[in-house]
Order: C-alpha cells, then structure tokens, then sequence
C-alpha cells in the first residue's frame, strides 16, 4: 500500500483521505501544518513559518518533524523543505529578550548575524535604544511588545524571558466538592496545561495560549491558572453573559467569595481583587480617535496575571493595549488560533505562543467531550429565487443563498424526527431567525434580547423547560448548554471557520447517558453558499471530523424512511415493468403447455 503524503517543494503537504495511514499521518503535520483545502479525496496542507514556531513553542523538535514525514511520505522530501523546517524551527529562541541586573530590556543572541540584521532593521529601529558591544541590543523599556511585534514580522520569533511583575498577592483554594456535592478535580489534560504555562514560575513559562476545543473545560484551566500564580487577576471575556459564567465557575470552584469578585461592564463598573471586564467596554471611547474611556482598568490594580477568554476574537485595540503590559503574566484560552483578520502573529507575540493543544477527536475519545457527527445538507432553491439570486452582486447572492427558505422544510423534517431532542437553531439573519421562530415557535435570542430574559431562556433550556431555542451570533461563544445535542447552522458569516468550530462547540459539552452530538449545517445547494462552507469546514477537518453530505431528498429518506415523489414514481414505474415482464413469462410458458 503506498503512503498517504506528497511533499511538494512550495512547502504543500498532499494528503489522501482514503489512505489508511490518513488519521495517524494527519495527527503529525497538523501540529506544525495548516490546513488549506479539504476536498473529498485530497486534503492541503501548507508549512508556515508561523506554524513551525508555534510547534516549536509548545516542543516539537526538528527532528520530530522531519521523521513525521519521512515516515508518511510517498516521494522522496524536497531538501528545500526539510531545509526550511530546520530553519524556522532553530529561528524560535534564537533571539531572546532578557532583563539585566541592571533593569535594562536587551535583546540577546548567539548569532550575530541576526543581531545585525535587527538593529539596522528600519521597523526595529524605532524602539532600540542602542546596540552594546556587538553581542546586545538595549530596546526602550516601554516597547516591549512593541519590538515584538516588529521582530516576528521581520521573521525573528523572540523568546521572551524578561520575567514578569509578581502584582498584588492573592491566594485561594479550589474545592474539593462544588455546590451540587459533586465531586471536582481538574481533568489531566487540563492540569497538564496548567503547568506547561507556570514552567515552575520559572521565565520561561507565563505568558502564552492554551488551546482546548469547546466543552473541555478553559475556564476551569484559567482558575488553575490563577490559583497556581496566586495573584490579583483581571479576566477579560467577549460579553456581559460570559462574565457571570466565569463568576458562577469562580464561586464554584473555589472558595474566593463573591465580594472578592467584581464586574466591569456596560452595566457596573467594579474593581476587585478578582475583576472580570468585557472587550467591549475596554475599546469604546466616546468618539472616533479619541482616548479608550477605560483603558486605566489596566492599572487600576497591580495584576498579578491577565486571562484573555475567546482570544481568538480578542479586537485590535486590545492587542495596542496589551502591547504596553508585557511585565504581566498573560493567559490566552481558545478553541482555535485561527483569526480571520490575520492577526495570528499577533497573538503570537503579545499574549504568547501556543503553550499547550489537545487534538479534539483525542478528548471526544475519552468522553471528555461529546461524540459529534457533522452533516452537510445542501437544499435545493425555487426557481423564482433563483432568477433573483443569477443576478445579483456577490454579497447579496450569498444573503440570498443564506436566507433560502427551502430550509425550512430541513429544519422541520429534523425538528419532527428529534422531537425529545435539545435542539440549537444557529444563524446569522434575523429576519431568517424571526420567520424559524414564527414558523416551528421557537423563542428566539438575539443581541437585543435583554440580558435577564437572555438567562431565564438559556435556564429554561438547561432544565428542559423548553426543548429548543433559535440563537443569533450572540451564541456563537460562551454558552453553557450542557445538554444540548443538536445544532442546526442555518446561515453563518461567509467562511469562517472559527465560527464553524464554535457553533460546533455549543452541542460539545459532556453528556450524561448518550454522550453523542449532531451539527446541521444547512447549506443552498449550487450557490457561493457551498464554496464558502468548504472554507468554514476547514478546521474542524483539520480536527478530524468529516460531513456526510445529503441532497435534502436524500436526507429526509435517510432519516425517516419517507420516500422522495421522485423516488417513489421511479419505483412504480419499476413495478409496472415487473409486472408486465411476469405476465409475458405466464404466457409463454401456457404456449409451450408447462
């Protein structure tokens, strides 16, 4: 049997799903590749420099990699690859950012080439103090993560061993048992990556991104986090809902009280000793290029460690922020590193690379999280629809295709056959999402939904008080539904695949009895629709999840049994000829007297 990987000397990685080596060859290159293209038969991968230094980071080695695929591969390696796997991985740590005795931030480097090449750099230049004795650069102090920034896109990946303000000491405890009288500890994997971050305390740790798919428990590692530094902690999450998940989590888990805990949001503005603060409230400013209003929440307390919850989806200005606060220890919690903004490199630089990452089919088999079936359902268009739709801009055929209400008869057919079943309905229009909630009368949530008739549905839910919900982008993240085992995606935003992977998430919590899961994703079949959700499905291919993919017929069949009119007059004209082929058998075997 041949193997499974082509290596191709433009750094692309060719891997043939059908192969049987597919899932143990895919298991090494997505930890130093990404993931391009997965058509049914032939997936692409792409070497990075990013990619290598983020498996650098959390410990691959070269050698690793390179007898990864020498192991899988079909044809002899390209030497330029092998080549520039050695290089971009010996390029992490090469350069390094050290304090001195003397308070001074420099630059350190064996290679003096590199260190040439740095501080005659024109976008370095600007944050360099001076250059000592041809073996150091001083940087200004106050451009740390400035000088980061400018280094990782000139292809010099520092390592930063700086150390890291101790801030305001804060101790707790982490309950043995929490308020249900269950008993609570942290999962290995979640210990595990705790102390990939700590490093002992040492530099070498403290700053950096764990990556776990949604359900596996990140703000349980953030607490891990905050007890094992045992400092004041700001925690930054993406809405006002995820700040009281993160302080029913805290309360539960810990004995910190509730006093101790403060929110710093739209509504109330607290500053505690543990203080949970939303993006948004951290970039509005009252007109455009004026000051952030609330950037001194930064300094408001001598943190001892910041959390970025979500950081895949951490804005802009955060990243300008954080730029200036490279003295404290920073946490990033994700289910993906992917950003469609492109600002990997960023994350990579000023919050820290990847320190930790778990394969998501490795927790799902371990029950970890939930088992997931993805499905792919691709319904057909009117004809008045589709006139419309072959004559308008590419923005507006992809509403069109989005908002197709043959969906509706998917979502009935699902709604029908899954009728215990505790059922998401996810989209990306709300006149789409008001006529699902119409039609089937399902409640509806919204970013306009008030925040206390947010918590009253979404308890409803949990409780079983209601067996579905209709849910805008506002769920895309930080929605604790434990139970709920099917998704319906009726309309996302373009291609993303992080929100693929998040919306995926919702139906990934842990089970109690049947611990398995089904995503919908409802897709209008022969429109921009398709190419964009190939695009969407990207990582979670690269996870190792595969969607079987129906035309709406075949679909309904497959799930309930009930044939297609089509199917049906195909099978009586098929009787028909059956008949007619046994009455002409009958007479001829009379003529012939048998």
């Amino acid at each position: 049997m041949s193997k499974p990987l082509i290596v191709q000397s433009d750094k692309t990685l060719l891997v043939e799903v059908d192969n049987p080596d597919f899932d143990d060859c895919r298991a090494i290159i997505s930890r130093f590749a990404e993931l391009e293209k997965s058509p049914e038969y032939l997936h692409t991968y792409r070497i990075s420099p990013l990619s290598l230094w983020n498996a650098a980071s959390s410990g691959m080695k070269s050698d690793e990699i390179e007898a990864g695929i020498e192991k899988f591969a079909r044809y002899s390696v390209p030497k330029n690859v092998i080549n520039e796997i050695r290089e971009q991985i010996g390029r992490y740590g090469k350069v390094k950012l050290v304090k001195e005795d003397s308070g001074e931030l420099v630059i350190i480097s064996n290679e003096r080439g590199f260190l040439n090449e740095i501080s005659n750099h024109r976008a370095v230049q600007p944050f360099i103090q001076e250059r000592l004795n041809n073996d150091k650069i001083i940087v200004k102090k106050e451009y740390r993560g400035h000088i980061k920034q400018a280094l990782i896109k000139i292809g010099f990946p520092v390592e930063d061993l700086a150390g890291y303000d101790d801030g305001n000491k804060y101790g707790f405890n982490l309950k043995a048992e929490n308020k249900d009288g269950k008993k609570f500890g942290m999962r290995d994997y979640q210990r595990a990556s705790v102390e990939v971050f700590h490093a002992g305390g040492r530099n070498e740790g403290g700053s950096g991104v764990v990556v776990l798919p949604c359900g596996a428990g990140k703000t349980i590692v953030g607490i891990g986090v905050m007890q094992i530094i045992g400092a004041e902690t700001l925690i930054l999450v993406t809405n006002t809902l995820s700040i009281r998940q993160w302080k029913n989590e805290i309360l539960d888990k810990t004995d910190i009280p509730a006093s101790d805990i403060g929110e710093y949001s739209g509504e109330t503005k607290e500053i505690k000793p543990i203080t949970i603060a939303t993006y948004n409230i951290l970039t509005h400013r009252k007109k455009k290029g004026s000051d952030f209003t609330h950037f001194h929440i930064f300094s408001a307390n001598n943190w001892g460690l910041i959390v970025y919850d979500e950081v895949h989806l951490l804005p802009a200005p955060v990243f300008r922020m954080t730029s200036e606060l490279q003295a404290k220890r920073r946490l990033g919690l994700t289910a993906t590193l992917v950003r469609e903004d492109g600002l990997e490199e960023d994350v990579f630089s000023l919050i820290g690379p990847k320190k930790y990452d778990v394969p998501w089919k490795e927790l799902e088999t371990k029950s970890w999280i939930a088992e997931a079936k993805c499905i792919e359902i691709r319904v057909p268009m009117e004809e008045e629809l589709r006139i419309k739709y072959s004559v308008a801009d590419d923005r507006e055929k992809f509403r069109l295709a989005s908002e197709n209400p043959e969906k509706l008869k998917a979502i009935e057919i699902i709604l029908n056959q899954f009728k215990e079943a505790n059922i998401l309905v996810i989209g990306q229009y709300i006149n789409q999402l008001e006529k699902i909630s119409r039609t089937f009368k399902i409640p509806l949530i919204t970013g306009k939904t008030p925040l206390s008739e947010r918590q009253e549905l979404y308890t409803a839910f949990r409780k079983g008080e209601i067996k579905s919900l209709v849910v805008s982008k506002v769920a895309n993240f930080s929605i604790d539904l434990p139970d709920a085992n099917i998704a319906i995606q009726v309309s996302g935003t373009f291609g993303s695949r992080q929100e693929e992977a998040q919306r995926l998430g919702r139906i990934l919590r842990p089970k109690l009895g049947n611990n398995t899961a089904t995503f919908y994703s409802l897709i209008s079949r022969d429109t921009s629709e398709e190419r964009f959700g190939q695009n969407r499905q990207l990582f979670l291919t690269e996870q190792g999840y595969e969607y079987e993919i129906y035309i709406l017929d075949q679909f309904e069949e497959n799930l309930t049994g009930v044939k297609t009119i089509s199917e049906k007059t195909l099978e009586k004209d098929e009787e028909d000829i059956r008949k007619e082929a046994e009455k002409k058998q009958a007479l001829a075997e009379e003529e012939v007297g048998v």
